[in-house]
């Protein structure tokens, strides 16, 4: 008995789907349409830009609780916004800026500062705050968060580019050597495959970057669940969404992830606790938090982790050639980018490409809010979807 399986060619797979579907022109049926710009397509037997192992800083993902004195002894990773003490061989992620400001290091415990210094709608830095932490001693001292971004709209593409702009604008200031103090704290959103080769793309241009200053870094990447695809009504489906989200942080190569609760108003610490306990069934169940690199030598994943850096870096350079990045958000263009995109997504959703399960389908609720009402172009804010039908 023959036990191997047959290798199918691209004409195999065309004919017989072209059998199937009872007509010649099936890229034009199966073509996926996408915000980014991507070209995506139905069939991938090979490996045009096959990739090395992309590394992550962590030996295996820290999955990030909230502070509970119930679950001390059982996390090993907390998201602090107010200080805690007695706690030993622990890994801290301040989450607030005075708590980063006041909060002294202990010895037997490793810190990380979420505290982001640049203001993404003034266009500004707090240079004193940055001095100060970078002071601290903190394993890692400074966030370049593009979290916000996410949960205002901006696309993969946008995202990718906005963190380099953000860790240039870092490195003028404070010199190359800040570039092992960042931590980059991205928003997973819905779209399984994309968010982990958006992961995998920025270990690419972080690399290609530090390499500009004659480094060889890996960025420290911080993944929390999307809050703009979450809806205040069946709230146990933001679970679900949830999940994925975290999987793909972790198969990804993200060094840390954090699920922010289901519930979008009225969290409780069983709900946190639920949340926090998505991450663990992941890690204990389907042990996907300490591979390095899983999606490696996907033919579909490692296209679109291609395409999304050379996109992402095309987009840094027009960005820098314009003045950098918080040059142009002082001249609105970040914001009027991300703006358009969000709206594009908006219009998406009321369309129904892309699908809210309980908000536009299964049921289809009544669109109460027009995206004009949701968005500015002069400012970036958190927008969930689902606003749009509550």
């Amino acid at each position: 008995m023959n036990t191997k399986f047959q290798p199918v060619s691209l004409q195999d797979w065309e004919q017989t789907v072209r059998k199937q579907l009872k007509t010649d022109d099936i890229y034009s049926i199966l073509e996926k349409e996408n915000l980014e710009g991507l070209q995506i397509r139905p069939y991938y037997a090979s490996s045009v830009h096959a990739m090395p192992t992309l590394p992550k800083v962590e030996e295996s993902t820290h999955l990030v609780s909230p502070f509970c004195e119930e679950w001390q002894d059982e996390a090993y990773a907390f998201l602090l916004k107010q200080n805690i003490t007695g706690l030993e061989n622990k890994t801290f992620f301040i989450d607030h800026p005075e708590l980063a400001e006041h909060i002294i290091p202990e010895d037997s415990n490793a810190y990380l500062c979420l505290t982001d210094i640049a203001d993404d709608n003034a266009g500004t830095l707090n240079l004193q705050l940055g001095k100060e932490l970078l002071a601290k001693g903190f394993d890692r001292s400074l966030c370049v968060d593009i979290s916000f971004h996410q949960n205002a709209g901006a696309g993969i593409v946008q995202q990718l580019a906005f963190a380099l702009g953000k860790a240039k604008e870092l490195t003028e200031v404070f010199g190359p050597q800040v570039l092992d103090q960042l931590v980059f704290r991205m928003a997973t959103g819905a779209n399984y495959f994309f968010e982990i080769a958006k992961i995998r793309a920025f270990k690419i241009l972080f690399n290609q970057f530090s390499k500009e200053f004659g480094r060889d870094d890996i960025p420290y990447i911080f993944a929390e669940t999307s809050l703009r695809n979450k809806s205040l009504h069946d709230e146990e489906n933001n679970l679900i969404r949830s999940t994925l989200e975290l999987a793909a942080a972790m198969i990804g190569g993200a060094d840390a992830v954090y699920s922010n609760s289901y519930k979008i108003e009225n969290a409780s610490p069983l709900s946190d606790e639920i949340s926090f306990k998505q991450q663990i069934v992941l890690a204990y169940e389907s042990i996907i938090n300490v591979f390095q690199d899983a999606a490696s030598g996907s033919y579909y994943v490692e296209e679109l982790t291609h395409q999304m850096a050379e996109k992402a870096w095309d987009y840094f350079l027009k960005t820098e050639e314009s003045g950098g990045y918080l040059a142009s958000v002082r001249n609105g263009k970040i914001q009027k980018a991300v703006y358009e995109h969000a709206v594009a997504e908006q219009q998406w959703v009321e369309e129904g490409k892309i699908k809210l399960v309980g908000v536009n389908i299964y049921p289809k609720l009544e669109l109460k809010k027009p995206a004009a009402e949701l968005y500015s172009e002069y400012e970036l804010k958190p927008v969930r979807w689902a606003e749009a039908y509550e």
